[in-house]
Parts: structure tokens; C-alpha cells; sequence
């Protein structure tokens, strides 16, 4: 998978050997992150898509290439066969914790105290806890616990 390719000579990633980097190259723009929420939530049409966001029809278009490009969403034959419809792949699902832990980050940084806001429940109601990393071992990480190594 690659990032768009500029200008004829590869793939254009903005630090090719970090993970972080190469994500937000293929989904760190607002609009794919909210398509992909979307798509989680049930959105499977092109004017899903442009009803929940207000994203303008060319660049709601130009999103979706990428995505599927990027194999993050497919297009798949609609039931009544008119349209062609779109679909998370399992790398699109995958983005579901980053997803939650960016929506979780939101909730409380975003809003004010007592700001109503949408609330993320599981199959039965109850709200989903907080994502947190941790260990091998079950202890929780930071920021503060944990180091990149660097490929050499």
C-alpha cells in the first residue's frame, strides 16, 4: 500500500519508516476519518456519506477513490443491483480502536463539562470503557513508559 505517488518516481510518504506517518498519509485528513466513522455506523452509500457529513460531492468522491485505493473501503453490488455500494474491508475495520480512542480523546478534551454529546454504547446499552494500552504484562502504558525503536 502506498501514498499517492506525486510525481512518477514512488510512493510519497512523509517519514517512509514510521507507521504513524504512513497512516496519516493514507487516512489523516478529516473527511476519510469521518467517512470511516461513518461506514462503522452503518453510512453504505454515496449519499450516506454526503447526508452525515455535508462533505461537497467532489471531494466526498475523491475520498472514496483514495479509500478504496488505499484498501480501506470496497465497492460491492448494492441488493437491488441499481448502485454499487461501499464497505468496510478488514483494514477499514481495523481502524475501529483508533477510531474509539480518537472519539474517547474528544470527549474529554473537546467538550466543555456537562456538554451534551453522542455516547459510543456496546450490543447491550452499556457505554464502551475507555481504550487503554498496556504491557505484555497488564500494566497500563504512556507516553512516558514506552520508546521507539528506531529501524536500522
Amino acid at each position: 500500500m502506498a501514498a499517492d505517488d506525486t510525481d512518477g518516481r514512488g510512493p510519497a510518504w512523509t517519514d517512509p519508516s514510521c507507521p504513524v506517518a504512513r497512516t496519516v498519509d493514507l487516512v489523516g485528513d478529516r473527511w476519510s476519518l469521518l467517512i470511516i466513522r461513518d461506514a462503522m455506523d452503518g453510512a453504505r452509500s454515496f449519499t450516506d456519506f454526503q447526508q452525515r457529513t455535508g462533505i461537497a460531492r467532489n471531494i466526498l468522491t475523491d475520498r472514496l477513490r483514495r479509500l478504496i485505493t488505499h484498501g480501506l473501503l470496497a465497492q460491492v453490488d448494492a441488493p437491488s443491483g441499481k448502485r454499487r455500494r461501499y464497505a468496510l474491508t478488514e483494514a477499514g475495520k481495523d481502524l475501529f480502536p483508533v477510531i474509539v480512542t480518537l472519539r474517547q480523546w474528544g470527549e474529554r478534551h473537546a467538550f466543555d463539562a456537562g456538554e451534551p454529546h453522542s455516547v459510543l454504547v456496546d450490543g447491550d446499552g452499556a457505554r464502551v470503557p475507555d481504550l487503554l494500552p498496556v504491557a505484555a504484562n497488564g500494566s497500563p502504558l504512556t507516553s512516558d513508559t514506552t520508546s521507539v525503536r528506531r529501524h536500522t
